[in-house]
């Protein structure tokens, strides 16, 4: 045995490995394993060749790099240039091959068999270099760890193009010698530079391998390690051999370790760590050093711009410029980069802030900064691939791990593969331009496909919810000191824009209820240009996950020229014989002439086509006005009343649970449900349209046939609205696009079901009579293509004679295929033998599987893989043909995408008609689900009475809040009667906890339930619509803003004060508290002074300032009441009755509270005693006691009949007149 030691040396070149044919005389030749190395006669003088289990020397070099086959050239063996991929499978050793590899046989005598998978006399033989007499220089063959797949997850679905990341190919041998595949080797792409190093590794784990991807090129031979063979190493074996797979030279120690660790009583010393043994490694001088794997080193250590990141403009972070989007990469590093690390960082520079999906075989890959995101969030397995670090999830789950970087507030770009390995090969061939083709040319092309953000979702497997999520474009400006504000916004999903211009107030009212009914998901600002107040707004009313992106002005922030300008030249709205702007939608005409508005959407359109999905979306020329406070036609919500009465989110956690949208929202259809939100936003105030509803609901309740009709047919109805936009922008699934047509034949029948019912004048028979026909529609598309392979394989074949190119290719194929069976005939015919069948292994296709009793083989058969019974070849002329075949189906492959392009487009031709038909399906949707509601409110409940009134009329009797009806079932009804015969404003007193916010909220939902068009939980209702709901409720303050909580409470209030008209209903509740009593009181007397006699509005305004209550005694449009209580003075416990009744409240028991709530009783007896010594001695009660009983008229009418006596315009208006002439009536 040679001496481990010693270096083997390595010739300084070599050929390549070459695959011999097998011939029939190698089959009647074959030898068992033990055979297969004996020595043979006439082979001693080859006895001296040495093979070591040992650390692989450094490949040959030519030029730097590890010499590789040129592309282009087959192997020995092959008969055509063009061949399938070939087998793994071992070939059967041929006679020359026997004699070289007893020669070897014979020096493994001593050492054993180094690998039981890949023989070393096997490996000598294929690198050997041939010499003058044909027999092969035998030389140690450096050898390359094999890498491994890495489990990401569950990945079952195999691509038919990829076999990436599939380890089951090389793990099926049951027993046999291991396939090996004949090969050509392309200096291709896809391979991370590294100068052609080799790296060598002690050991790593399995986990840590991976397979490289061969959708980029060739497969190139395996490089297997060299293992020891355990069982011949111990029947043949002389001398141990090392361990390890690694040539070292181990010391051992002079003194055993038990005597190292002995116990010495003389000379105790602190105990130390135990050293490690580490194996010295034996210097090689001509070995390169180690390189340590990608994933454990930091980024800046392999790409040195990474240290110190600068974005495009080369400004560093901190500078007012920085724009964190983007990264500069200096230009000598990109001579440095591979062809696929050009390729990802030319689409990674753009998208730094982004989490790049990158397309490779059946894997996504997350390279660099990327990865190690992906390994610290979600503990994705970490590795690297050769340069870069790396983490990678199967393609089938996508979906699922965009969605948890969604959620974490990501942008998520994915770049697919835009060609196979297969069809990247035919284009080099058929497109080859003169001369050597580039290496970047090679590579497989990929392209930017999309990016995804929290607010631009579009496919339906990522969407979280049925609920619209928008994008929202924001420009600010100033207008006669006023702010304005024009805005755009879309719901991507379903492609639907909304437009809206608007100069707001100084508290902006209209900016602060747009963004409470929009809750955006995505902001685009301009950078620089919007106020600390618009900021505060939507910080209040926006998410943690909301994305917040400033574009520069001008370059990403259009202005209205440039954005004009933009769309004329991008044609995404083309008319034939007309200019580009009389195609554009009528919304959009419009606003072409509003510089804010336009403004907003050229930046909405610059960041779409940023995201690769502005064609997709503008094309659908969906555009419409919105205006967040419709006072003409609609009951105006604001934004601070939304939040107040928690209309969509509760006050607890934002959350739906406990709301009024939860409560009355009974829809079934996704679009139905999107729809109601706009219900609820925008009640109605005209008469006539809320007792249309009121009318179509006692229909469906009196009658449930529709009802329930409607809700059988439509229950699993899929998001039409949103799917009809993926089939406009070309980007559906087969399956969905079945469940599009399929939703639409079901809407078809189910309207054909109603229309025998709801026929009338009704809204409902208005709804069914408008539904566009689609049953003609229909018909086309129920033969035009196959919908069973559609849903099982999710193709669109075409049936026969539909499109004229499917047919063809289609022919191609089975005209490729006729001829494969016609030679399977012949080849059984001529070797005499019916049991000859085509055997598939993995990607090579159409094997002939011939069972090895059959001798006759011809000998330009190639044997590609063999088992015990049988053996599988390819013929030259079976070559051919599946070659043929392979090609065929990657161009049908390519029509079979054409085709469904063409589907698409030809539905989408009957957009608009597929439109109106969802959303008369919302509509009818909308009606049931206030029927639902309406009936499930229990008893008792009644039908509203909107009645026509020259005084704003609210009466409820026995009502009860609606959304407690589902958690408390005792809950106290009360009658509510505002203004009509009484007086407008109920000034509200009463204990601590007494129930005065429910009544005032109760009354405010209860208002809003009747002019959507629903049922009350009361006895009975007769109100007037109302214009307006105006709130104040809770005390919060605003500290980002430096604005106090009586600072908030003061500019709330003015709002009601500008904004309230008679028809308002307005409540306030404990106005004044977040100051001094004094300022306090004088606040609220102020308030409700102008509120009663000026305004002219309904409302409660709830107070602890019992003086008021006297104050406004006498006011003709004021009257006192409280919520009714029992006191025991002796426990100091209140006992709360929740029934509202006349009256003014003995007092707010603040101390019983603080008892019940625990607070110590020595601090309650200190606080009644300072409490009594406050109310008998301040001045307060001492103007009451004054005041009471001699007929003081109040500070508020004196200060009228001042300005009445000044004779000044505006001071007091012709209704505080009216009610000064009855308050001096009743004095």
């Amino acid at each position: 045995m040679a001496n481990p030691s010693k270096t083997p040396t390595t010739p300084a070149t070599s050929t390549p490995p070459t695959l011999q044919k097998s011939t029939s005389g190698s089959q009647s030749g074959q030898k068992s394993i033990k055979s297969f190395f004996q020595k043979r006669a006439g082979e001693g003088q080859r006895a001296n060749v040495t093979v070591q289990p040992t650390l692989p020397p450094i490949p040959p070099k030519v030029n730097g790099t590890a010499k590789k086959i040129p592309s282009g050239k087959t192997l020995r063996g092959s008969s055509q240039s063009l061949t399938p991929a070939p087998s793994s499978d071992a070939i059967e050793p041929g006679e020359s091959e026997e004699a070289a590899r007893a020669m070897i046989g014979k020096s493994l005598g001593a050492n054993g068999l180094p690998s039981p998978i890949t023989p070393v006399g096997e490996a000598a033989v294929k690198d050997a270099k041939p010499k003058a007499n044909g027999l092969p220089l035998l030389f140690d063959s450096p050898s390359r760890k094999a890498k491994k797949v890495i489990n990401y997850a569950e990945s079952g679905d195999e691509d038919e193009d990829e076999d990436a990341f599939n380890p089951s190919q090389v793990s099926r041998t049951r027993g046999r010698a291991l396939k090996r595949r004949k090969t050509t080797q392309t200096d291709d792409e896809d391979e991370f530079g590294g100068g052609g190093e080799w790296e060598v590794e002690d050991f790593i784990e399995e986990d840590d391998f991976i397979v490289p991807d061969d959708s980029d090129a060739e497969a190139a031979p395996t490089k297997k390690r060299k293992r020891s063979s355990i069982g011949k190493s111990r029947e043949a074996q002389s001398t141990p051999a090392p361990p390890s797979d690694v040539d070292v030279d181990v010391e051992m120690p002079a003194v055993s370790t038990a005597q190292q660790w002995s116990y010495d009583p003389d000379n105790i010393q602190p105990l130390q760590p135990r050293p490690v043994n580490a194996v010295p490694r034996k210097a090689n001088p001509t070995a390169k050093k180690y390189k340590e794997k990608a994933h454990m080193t930091e980024p800046d250590q392999r790409y040195p711009w990474l240290a110190n990141i600068s974005d495009a403009d080369r400004n560093p972070p901190g500078h007012p410029d920085f724009d964190p989007r983007t990264i500069y990469i200096p230009p000598l590093a990109w001579t440095t980069f591979s062809p696929f690390e050009k390729q990802y960082w030319e689409i990674k520079q753009k998208f730094w802030d982004t989490i790049v999906f990158f397309k490779k075989g059946k894997f996504y890959e997350l390279y660099e900064n990327d990865a190690t995101i992906g390994h610290q969030l979600f503990d994705l397995k970490l590795t690297d691939r050769v340069n870069m670090r790396m983490v990678g999830v199967p393609e089938m789950s996508l979906d699922h791990w965009a969605n948890q970087f969604v959620a974490k507030g990501y942008k998520i770009a994915r770049v697919d593969q835009k060609e196979t390995a297969l069809g990247k090969e035919m284009r080099e061939r058929d497109g080859k331009k003169p001369g050597a083709a580039k290496k970047e040319e090679k590579i497989i092309r990929r392209e930017l496909a999309c990016v995804l953000t929290g607010g631009t979702l579009v496919d339906a497997g990522m969407l979280q919810d049925d609920m619209s999520t928008y994008c929202v474009s924001i420009k600010e400006a100033i207008q006669d000191g006023q702010p304005a504000f024009g805005i755009a916004f879309v719901d991507t999903a379903t492609g639907q824009f909304h437009l809206t211009e608007f100069v707001d107030d100084v508290e902006m009212t209209k900016f602060e209820t747009f963004i409470a009914q929009t809750r955006p998901q995505e902001l685009l600002l301009e950078k620089g240009c919007i106020s600390v107040e618009a900021l505060r707004i939507l910080k209040n009313n926006t998410g943690p996950t909301t994305i917040w992106n400033y574009l520069k002005s001008g370059k990403e922030f259009w202005s209205a020229d440039i954005t004009c300008r933009e769309l004329d030249a991008s044609s995404y709205f083309v008319s034939d014989g007309q200019s580009n702007v009389e195609h554009w939608p009528r919304a959009l005409r419009e606003a072409r002439e509003k510089e804010l508005v336009i403004s907003a959407f050229g930046a909405l359109a610059q960041y779409l086509r940023t995201l690769k999905i502005d064609r997709d979306l503008l094309s659908m020329g969906n555009f419409s006005w919105y205006d967040p406070i419709r006072k003409a036609s609609n009951l105006v919500l604001d934004g601070k009343t939304l939040i107040n009465l928690e209309v969509f989110a509760n006050s607890f956690d934002g959350g739906p649970d406990g709301t009024l949208f939860s409560l009355l929202n009974r829809c079934i259809t996704p679009f139905g449900k999107r729809m109601f939100k706009q219900w609820v936003c925008h009640p109605l105030m005209d008469a006539a349209r809320i007792n249309a509803r009121l009318d179509a609901v006692d229909s469906l309740n009196a009658d449930c046939s529709v009802r329930d009709k409607f809700t059988s047919s439509l229950t699993k109805l899929p998001d039409l609205e949103r799917m009809i936009s993926r089939v406009h922008a070309g980007r559906c699934r087969a399956q969905d696009f079945v469940k599009v047509i399929d939703g639409f034949e079901q809407i078809e029948y189910t309207m054909s079901l109603l229309k025998g019912v709801g026929s009338g004048e009704g809204v409902i028979g208005q709804l069914i009579t408008s539904m566009p026909e689609l049953r003609p529609i229909l018909e086309h598309w129920k033969t035009a293509f196959d919908h069973g392979k559609a849903r099982d394989d999710g193709l669109l074949i075409p049936e026969r004679g539909v499109e004229d190119d499917f047919d063809a290719s289609q022919d191609r194929i089975e005209k490729i295929l006729a001829e494969l069976d016609n030679l399977l005939k012949k080849v059984r015919k001529d070797l005499g033998s019916s049991a000859i069948e085509y055997r598939d292994n993995g990607k090579e296709i159409y094997q002939l599987e011939v069972p090895v009793k059959v001798k006759s083989i011809p000998k330009n058969w190639d044997q590609m893989s063999a088992t015990q019974k049988v053996k599988r070849y390819y013929s030259p002329e079976l070559r051919t043909l599946v070659r043929k075949l392979q090609e065929a189906q990657e161009t049908h492959g390519q029509i079979v995408k054409e085709v469904a392009g063409r589907f698409f487009e030809r539905f989408d031709e009957e957009y608009a008609t597929w439109l109106a038909a969802v959303r008369i399906i919302a509509q009818l949707d909308c009606l049931i689900s206030l029927a639902k509601a309406s009936s499930a409110l229990g008893e008792p409940s009644c039908r509203p009475e909107f009645i026509d009134s020259e005084r704003t009329v609210i009466e409820f009797e026995d009502l009860r809040h609606p959304c407690m009806l589902s958690t408390v079932t005792d809950f106290i009804p009360n009658d509510i009667k505002l203004g009509g015969d009484g007086a407008n404003i109920n000034l509200l007193t009463g204990a601590n906890a007494a129930g005065k916010s429910t009544i005032l909220r109760m009354t405010c939902i209860a208002t809003i339930m009747a002019q959507i068009g629903l049922h009350l939980p009361c006895s009975s209702a007769r109100l007037t619509p109302i214009d307006r709901i105006m709130s104040r409720l809770g005390a919060n303050d605003n500290i980002f803003a430096a604005q106090s909580t009586f600072f908030v409470e003061l500019s709330e209030t003015k709002k009601i004060l500008a904004e309230a008209s008679p028809r308002s209903l307005v409540i306030l509740d404990e106005l004044g508290r977040g100051t001094s009593s004094y300022d306090g009181v004088s606040v609220a007397q102020a308030v409700l002074h102008h509120v009663a006699t000026h305004v002219g509005c309904v409302g409660f305004f709830a107070t602890h300032y019992h003086s008021l209550a006297e104050e406004f005694g006498r006011h003709p449009e004021v009257v006192n009441r409280r919520m009714q209580i029992d006191v025991d003075e002796r426990q100091r416990r209140v006992t709360f009755l929740y029934k509202l009744e006349a009256g003014v409240a003995e007092g707010s028991f603040g101390m019983h509270c603080a008892s019940m709530c625990g607070i110590p009783e020595k601090v309650v007896l200190r606080a009644e005693e300072a409490a009594r010594m406050w109310e008998y001695t301040g001045k307060e009660r001492e103007r009451m006691e004054k005041g009471m009983g001699s007929g003081e008229v109040g500070l508020g009418w004196c200060s009228d009949l001042a300005w009445v006596l000044k004779g000044e315009d505006g001071g007091v208006n012709k209704r505080g007149l009216e009610v000064l002439r009855r308050a001096i009536e009743g004095m």
